[in-house]
């Protein structure tokens, strides 16, 4: 399992737009976001640094 914080989830239009960027490189992920503390949990078979760029890409990096 991926971990990531995301500074700039705000609202709905913002789990979304990250659910779809890693669904663009793992369609099978499993995507859970906690809006109140902008932490993301990702089921993936992909590789971390895949599925972060997929995320800088979408305009929301993830926390060093």
């Amino acid at each position: 399992m991926l971990e990531f914080d995301i500074a700039a989830l705000s609202c709905g239009h913002c789990v979304r737009a990250v659910t779809e960027a890693v669904h663009e490189v793992d369609p099978a992920a499993r995507v859970d976001i906690d809006l109140p503390t902008k932490h993301v949990r990702v089921e993936t078979q992909a590789a971390r640094d895949q599925v972060a760029a997929a995320l800088v890409e979408a305009g929301y990096p993830p926390a060093a």
